[in-house]
């Protein structure tokens, strides 16, 4: 799997708690459905469809805000799976009407697969930054 990188780090810092929003049904009904809370479901739909990745067309956002194809693949199960639902529950509809849709299980399914690739990409990623920067410079540079 290769490891396209990220042109644009901000983006990323949006894309991936999305991401972990959409698989967590714990956090979207105690934030989402909290009045007093900033995110709900339009604002994390907002970051994946329009201001930071397409989710109904990942592919030129790989090596921007996605990593790896296999990011983009999902992200784009993800945008699938979520206009499902959107169709089936109608846009604009209350955030707890989609959770409470019969096909909102495969969004946070889809979603829990692709934050775990994020996630782990992620981790690697600064691992081997780690190891790049922890290595002994060569002796004709020292």
């Amino acid at each position: 799997m290769t490891d396209y990188g990220i042109e644009f780090p901000v983006f990323r810092l949006h894309v991936v708690p999305a991401v972990l929003a959409l698989a967590s049904p714990s956090w979207q009904r105690d934030v989402w459905l909290c009045p007093e809370e900033f995110e709900n479901l339009d604002h994390v739909v907002n970051v994946l469809f329009d201001d930071f990745c397409n989710a109904n067309d990942p592919a030129p956002w790989l090596g921007k805000s996605l990593r790896t194809e296999e990011e983009v693949a999902l992200m784009k199960e993800l945008g699938k799976v979520y206009s499902t639902v959107q169709e089936e529950v109608g846009r604009g509809t209350a955030d707890e009407v989609y959770l409470d849709a019969p096909a909102w299980g495969t969004v946070i399914a889809v979603a829990g697969r692709l934050a775990q690739v994020m996630v782990t990409n992620d981790i690697q990623a600064a691992a081997l930054l780690q190891e790049q920067l922890s290595l002994p410079s060569p002796p004709e540079a020292r």
